[in-house]
């Protein structure tokens, strides 16, 4: 979707558009919003660069932007460099050892750094960190139960780490300075294992321990989408539920509709799956009348 041109917008419609921010602005100043990174955002060059201006214009405005970001395509783009096939199962990356260091080495190097450096272009002070900086983010390892299994018929998926615990002083730290949070999924274990975690599981948990007004999770999709195609533009928890039961949700966004679930079960007022492939999605969102997605209601 591309927007109009800057020259062709009148400076009367420039300040309507200013104007109707204002409402957005004034309701959600100094509040948290978690913004949970990826897709085709990440990749396509324009848009990382409307991503980026996105971030730093709300913090701007007084809201706090915390961004937690994945890096699949680049992880898988490694893995095929040194001789690996990237494997799934439920959603969640099976990780052994060798997997776990280009996850690190991707995550926690190439694409924070590079988020962080494009916020900061951008006029923002981002900081990037892992959950293994002051241990803020700890873990355990996932067992997953086997679909249709009896209970207890667990899989093993390797470095793949389950949240036990966030700290969230460190955030509320970084906050004060007027800091911007850009934070890779991984965790530490109690003997200082490294954990790989789904980048939605983080988001939507951090959400919750930071009491945030709204959980944003960008995709390579509308939304939400009915078994049409269609999207819907809002839902309750209960009907996500039903989409689950009957099929309509599945793979990849299953950890991603789950950790919404918990978000707005949780405390977080509202949650927003929306297309990261639309220019400034986030301030259309969060800004504006207009949205680009599915909200999910805290009730």
């Amino acid at each position: 979707m591309t927007a109009p041109a800057a020259d062709t917008v009148t400076p009367a419609r420039k300040a309507e558009i200013l104007a109707e921010a204002l409402p957005y602005i004034k309701r959600f100043f100094d509040k948290t919003i978690v913004i949970k990174y990826g897709g085709n955002a990440m990749t396509d060059p324009h848009l990382k660069d409307c991503f980026a201006r996105d971030v730093v214009l709300l913090k701007l405005v007084g809201l706090n932007p915390v961004v937690v970001h994945g890096g699949g395509p680049q992880i898988e783009s490694l893995l095929a460099r040194v001789g690996k096939k990237g494997e799934f199962i439920q959603g969640m990356r099976v990780t052994d050892a060798e997997t776990m260091e280009v996850v690190e080495m991707v995550l926690g190097g190439q694409v924070n750094k590079e988020i962080v450096n494009l916020i900061n272009q951008h006029g923002g002070k981002a900081v990037g960190l892992t959950g293994k900086d002051a241990g803020f983010i700890r873990a355990k390892k996932l067992l997953m139960q086997k679909k249709d299994a009896p209970q207890g018929d667990l899989i093993d998926v390797g470095q793949v780490g389950e949240i036990t615990g966030i700290d969230p002083s460190l955030i509320a730290f970084l906050d004060q300075g007027d800091f911007i949070p850009v934070i890779a999924p991984i965790g530490v274990g109690e003997e200082g294992e490294t954990y790989n975690i789904n980048a939605d599981v983080v988001a939507g948990k951090l959400a919750e321990i930071l009491k945030a007004e709204k959980l944003v999770l960008l995709t390579n999709t509308p939304g939400v989408l009915d078994k049409a195609g269609n999207l819907l533009t809002g839902l309750t928890p209960r009907e996500i539920d039903e989409m689950v039961a009957d099929g309509t949700l599945s793979g990849g966004m299953l950890p991603k509709i789950a950790s919404a679930l918990d978000a707005a079960r949780n405390g977080v007022k509202s949650v927003h799956i929306i297309d990261g492939r639309v220019e400034h999605c986030l301030l259309l969102e969060i800004l504006t009348d207009h949205g680009v997605g599915t909200m999910i209601k805290s009730r």
